[in-house]
C-alpha cells in the first residue's frame, strides 16, 4: 500500500510544481519585449507604421493611450501607444475557422518609454500563442504572422 501512496503523492506533487511553473513562466513567455533603436515613442510608432506597410500589412491605427486617459481626467507619467497591424488574408484565414479569436485582432504592439528613459516595443509571442491554440491558428499565427512580425521589427529594434 505504501508504494501506491508514494506514487500518488509524487503525481500530485509533480502536478502542483508544474502548475506553479506555468504561472511563473507564462507571463514572461507570452509577452516579447524589444528595445527600440529610436529615442522617442512617436518616432518608434512612425517607424513601425512604415515597416508594417512596407511588409504589405496595414496599420489600422496608432492609439495614444495617454490622450485617451487624459480625456477621462487620468494622467500617466509614462508615454504609451498601441500600434495596430493587420493582414486581411491572414485575418480571413483565421476567422473563417475560428471567429472566437477575433478578440485578438487586429494584432498590436505596445510602445512605451520605460523608467530608464529607453523606448520599448512589446507584443504577444505569436509563435507560442499559435502553438497553444493549435490547428489553423497555429498554422497562421505560429508560422506566417510570427515570421512577418519578425521581419517588420528588424528595422526598428536595437540589436
Amino acid at each position: 500500500m505504501k508504494k501506491y501512496q508514494f506514487f500518488i503523492i509524487g503525481i500530485i506533487l509533480g502536478m502542483f510544481i508544474t502548475v506553479i511553473g506555468v504561472f511563473i513562466l507564462m507571463p514572461k513567455l507570452m509577452i516579447v519585449t524589444h528595445k527600440s533603436k529610436y529615442d522617442s515613442v512617436d518616432e518608434t510608432c512612425e517607424a513601425l507604421k512604415k515597416s508594417i506597410e512596407s511588409n504589405n500589412w496595414s496599420c489600422p491605427g496608432i492609439r495614444n493611450i495617454n490622450k485617451s486617459t487624459e480625456n477621462n481626467g487620468i494622467f500617466m507619467d509614462r508615454q504609451v501607444c498601441i500600434v495596430e497591424l493587420c493582414k486581411a488574408e491572414y485575418a480571413k484565414d483565421i476567422l473563417t475557422t475560428n471567429p472566437e479569436v477575433s478578440t485578438l485582432m487586429p494584432c498590436a504592439w505596445g510602445v512605451y518609454k520605460a523608467d530608464n528613459g529607453k523606448v520599448y516595443i512589446s507584443g504577444m509571442n505569436m509563435g507560442l500563442m499559435g502553438k497553444m491554440f493549435g490547428g489553423n491558428i497555429a498554422k497562421v499565427m505560429g508560422s506566417f504572422v510570427a515570421k512577418d512580425e519578425e521581419n517588420m521589427l528588424e528595422s526598428v529594434i536595437k540589436k
